[in-house]
């Protein structure tokens, strides 16, 4: 046996005190992270965890791997320097609804969009935790915070609608607490070959608590969580609640299930490829929908950095490296009668 087979939680766990506040979401999703790592199969050496800045971006220096705790908004692109410069590395993404989505939005946009082969899990709490409590891009209508003490009046934008509308091919959801169904998100996420877009809802105790309670409290959860599987119908509340597709107006409706007659109540099954309806589903407004939660898109597509690779394969074949010829390459002009490369 080699050793990654012989890897357990605790050999992922680095040996640095972890600093967050007692009772924070963080925790669970690292216990999660560190308890999926020795299922995947992966080596620590080869495995690379980035980060921007905020309370979720501390996470690297609790992995026992390689890692990166960079700028604000810029893990992004100092992922995509790491996936470009070695195909090899496993990349993992860790940010905040703050980082990822405000300073970092337009770098998260491209990552997403050329479909970089790595894992970002995007905690969102709904505030700025780190900074002490102001609305962040995710914050409700009514936020109140430092910065919005009157309520805020900004309207919020979806983590999952920004990931698919940026073109994602992988887009889901998980909750930080459950730690049955994260691990699972988190491995079919790492099966997926391009970006993986894994938004967790994140409980922030000190800024934003309970902010999520109306569908995480384990009473609430049967009647408010849908999650989904592929192939399989669409039921929640026990499988006495479904949703059916309306297609004379293009819609998802409620409806009830008799006898777990899910057929008769044609109760739509999840297809993952299905982009029209994921869309429908991340959009589902609560409480009138339950939340949707686990894998909501995945439709496979080549990876960026495996068209860079091709590209540099191609163009440098049967070619020798000549520096000095790259470097007088292109345009010139004449400075005291010596001609110097543009």
């Amino acid at each position: 046996m080699n050793e990654i087979t012989k890897l357990t939680p605790a050999d992922w766990a680095s040996d640095q005190e972890v600093r967050w506040c007692p009772g924070c979401g963080d925790y669970a999703i690292l216990k999660a992270v560190q308890r999926t790592m020795p299922e995947l199969g992966v080596s620590r050496e080869n495995t690379v965890f980035v980060s921007g800045i905020g309370c979720s971006s501390r996470f690297p220096y609790y992995m026992e791997t390689y890692g990166f705790h960079t700028i604000h908004g810029r893990a992004p692109a100092v992922a995509t320097g790491v996936k470009l410069a070695n195909p090899e590395l496993d990349v993992w993404l860790v940010t905040g609804d703050g980082d990822g989505l405000s300073i970092g939005g337009n770098h998260m946009l491209h990552l997403i969009r050329r479909n970089l082969d790595c894992q970002v899990l995007l905690f969102n709490n709904e505030i700025y935790g780190l900074t002490k409590g102001q609305y962040s891009p995710t914050s409700r209508v009514g936020t109140r915070s430092p910065s919005t003490p009157f309520g805020s009046v900004d309207r919020p934008t979806n983590p999952c609608a920004f990931a698919i509308g940026c073109g994602g091919r992988f887009v889901a959801r998980a909750i930080d607490t459950n730690l049955k169904t994260l691990p699972e998100v988190l491995k079919r996420a790492h099966a997926n070959k391009g970006t993986s877009f894994v938004e967790i809802y994140q409980n922030c105790i000190v800024y934003n608590d309970g902010v999520f309670e109306d569908f995480t409290e384990k009473k609430a959860a049967p009647a408010t969580q849908l999650w989904l599987e592929d192939g399989q119908p669409m039921l929640f509340a026990g499988g006495t609640k479904g949703l059916r597709l309306n297609r004379d107006h293009l819609h998802l409706e409620v409806v009830d299930v008799v006898d777990g007659d899910w057929q008769a109540a044609d109760v739509l099954v999840h297809e993952e490829s299905n982009k029209a309806v994921a869309q429908m589903l991340i959009d589902m407004p609560f409480p009138a929908f339950p939340i949707a939660l686990g894998v909501i898109y995945c439709d496979p597509a080549p990876t960026f950095e495996a068209a860079v690779t091709a590209q540099n394969a191609e163009v440098s074949a049967g070619k020798t490296p000549d520096l000095n010829a790259l470097i007088r390459k292109g345009q010139s002009w004449t400075v005291d009668g010596k001609p110097h490369a543009v």
